[in-house]
């Protein structure tokens, strides 16, 4: 049911076609947040515009659509904006694999987590970048665009990961110890 509301968000923004959509999830929701496929974005688009929550306000070459979010649409999502879940479902791959870290030997452990170390570094970099975009951007003495308030968050949650990823490096257990 997520994706519905995702849609809904990112068409709150500005209108779009379903490759746009898609595009918008490869880019930036599928590593931090949702991922949905365009055989997934294509049907639910055609249901919003049925339940009347979102319109074709444009049609191009090759059958190209491009959809906008409704009065009703914009309300639908507020709802659910503003009613959270009493619990969050979460699927995470990554978290997963964390989960099953013992059935890898402590060196082979100690190497997915430098490799978990290594990748995030280069995302801890992307974000900061986009970071200072946000502020570079910023008229000062504005509040900060909320665009830029979930930019903090993935900077800071990937702040955290590469410091708990060092802190499980650290305590692990010794590299390459052979037993006695």
């Amino acid at each position: 049911m997520s994706l519905r509301y995702a849609l809904l968000g990112l068409l709150a923004e500005e209108p779009a076609s379903g490759y746009e959509l898609t595009r918008r999830f490869e880019q930036v929701l599928q590593r931090y947040a949702w991922h949905a496929q365009n055989s997934q974005i294509y049907p639910e688009l055609n249901q919003l515009s049925r339940d009347g929550l979102a319109a074709v306000v444009e049609e191009g070459p090759r059958g190209r659509r491009t959809y906008a979010i409704t009065d009703a649409g914009r309300e639908e999502l507020r709802r659910w904006m503003r009613n959270p879940p009493d619990v969050y479902l979460v699927r995470n791959e990554f978290v997963l694999r964390l989960f099953l870290l013992s059935a890898l030997e402590p060196a082979e452990a100690r190497a997915a987590l430098r490799e978990l170390a290594a990748e995030n570094d280069a995302v801890l970099a992307t974000l900061r970048e986009q970071v200072d975009k946000f502020d570079a951007a910023a008229d000062p003495g504005t509040p900060p665009p909320l665009n830029r308030l979930v930019a903090e968050f993935g900077l800071r949650s990937y702040q955290t990961l590469r410091e708990w990823a060092q802190w499980a490096l650290d305590n692990i257990g010794e590299p390459d110890a052979a037993p006695e």
